[in-house]
């Protein structure tokens, strides 16, 4: 799995490619810490190159997602497709995580 961090105004768009598996979904949850403690307000993780994911990587975006929430920050998850939908939906997670379809409805939405 790689993460790539991009900035639009004051929202940071972390770009997930690859696997969210048990091996490497404890990246993306020290990536987000490391920015929660340089003050990162808004956050869009954007899942459009992510095919697989299994329960750690759930466990991690719910972590990320609780954590982000309790600090009363912005949040959006985007570009959820396939594989991984089917498992967000199987889990009951859809109306948990604040979920938008593209990265361009995320900037939007956090921006109001």
């Amino acid at each position: 799995m790689e993460l790539k961090i991009r900035k639009n105004g004051e929202i940071y768009i972390i770009d997930v490619n690859g696997e969210m598996d048990l091996y490497n979904s404890y990246k993306l949850k020290e990536l987000v810490m490391k920015m929660l403690e340089k003050n990162v307000k808004n956050f869009i993780i954007n899942l459009e190159q992510v095919d697989y994911i299994d329960s750690s990587g759930i466990g991690a975006l719910i972590f990320i997602c609780s954590t982000i929430k309790k600090m009363n920050l912005k949040l959006s998850i985007s570009n959820i497709h396939g594989s991984v939908k089917k498992v967000i939906e199987l889990t009951k997670l859809m109306g948990y995580f604040p979920i938008s379809n593209s990265v361009e409805e995320a900037i939007l939405a956090l921006s109001e």
